[in-house]
């Protein structure tokens, strides 16, 4: 099934005409439970993964024998999310992770794998599992995908001062006519309703809240790296429902069929908060990074 987000209450380029060169295109993945095949573009799904290359392990040190098998994250294909832009002949994103925390910033340690279907002739039918994870909210559920295309803006904290200070002028949000409840915090109104999506997505701004905007350096080459994937422990929250798409208006609030229906992957990063994995856009041999916020 399609996923469809509700239009903005504001054209926020209207109002605040120097946002309209910032815009950015994000797809929203709309990950929901199901029944993923190596074929498909997933969360939690199986890879197409060719038999005949090792499956990818973590050989750091963690409690119990032996290194600890990687754990499918989602898979991506180029003609579902046309917006990966990947290296060479390329059209699918693999990504994993060792489902233990790991240094600096405790989170999983990530790798990432771009190849080209068509040149996977047999595929891995029964990858190996790990003996262990710290966490059971580190194996997402299979789930499916919507992909769906949708304009971002940044973080209110990326934009100049004089635009925040823009931003925090409640007369210009109620000529826009924003309910008055944001009165006293008028900018909640853009952090919360217009600038970055909540949920797992590919490409768009980086989302930020736990730390304060800090710069993304390539540590190969020293260029800045762009934002790939975000991978969320949730798709919405108590100050982000807007942005439920239509088709999950009727799931938005928990039952006994649907306990988390904000959180369909079930994935719990750093209590909740997001991993956002960057590249360099100079090579894709060079390394990624991961940002917990």
């Amino acid at each position: 099934m399609s996923r469809t987000t509700p239009p903005r209450l504001v054209d926020v380029t209207a109002f605040f005409p120097q946002l309209a060169p910032l815009a950015r295109t994000a797809t929203r993945l709309h990950p929901r439970p199901g029944s993923p095949t190596p074929h498909d573009s997933s969360v939690g799904g199986p890879l197409l993964w060719p038999a005949d290359e090792p499956w990818p392990h973590c050989d750091e040190w963690h409690e119990g024998p032996g290194p600890v098998a990687m754990v499918p994250v989602a898979q991506l294909y180029v003609r579902d999310i046309p917006l990966l832009r990947p290296p060479r002949r390329a059209d699918l994103l693999q990504v994993l992770w060792c489902p233990f925390d790991h240094e600096p910033d405790d989170k999983p340690l990530t790798a990432l794998y771009w190849r080209t279907a068509a040149e996977v002739r047999e595929v891995l039918a029964a990858p190996p599992e790990p003996f262990a994870v710290e966490y059971d909210g580190y194996v997402p559920h299979p789930c499916l995908l919507a992909p769906e295309q949708i304009t971002e803006y940044p973080n209110r904290m990326e934009l100049s001062k004089e635009l925040q200070e823009q931003l925090e002028d409640w007369s210009r949000w109620q000529a826009a006519g924003v309910d008055s409840r944001y009165e006293p915090a008028p900018d909640e109104f853009y952090w919360n309703e217009l600038s970055v999506i909540p949920g797992w997505k590919v490409g768009g701004w980086t989302r930020w809240g736990l730390t304060d905007p800090v710069p993304r350096i390539c540590p190969a080459c020293g260029a800045g790296m762009d934002p790939l994937l975000t991978i969320a422990s949730s798709e919405w929250a108590s100050n982000t429902r807007s942005w439920i798409p239509y088709e999950d208006r009727a799931l938005s609030t928990a039952s006994l069929d649907h306990p988390q229906p904000w959180n369909p992957t079930g994935l719990d990063l750093a209590r909740g908060y997001d991993l956002q994995l960057h590249v360099c856009p100079v090579s894709p041999d060079h390394p990624h990074i991961g940002l917990i916020q």
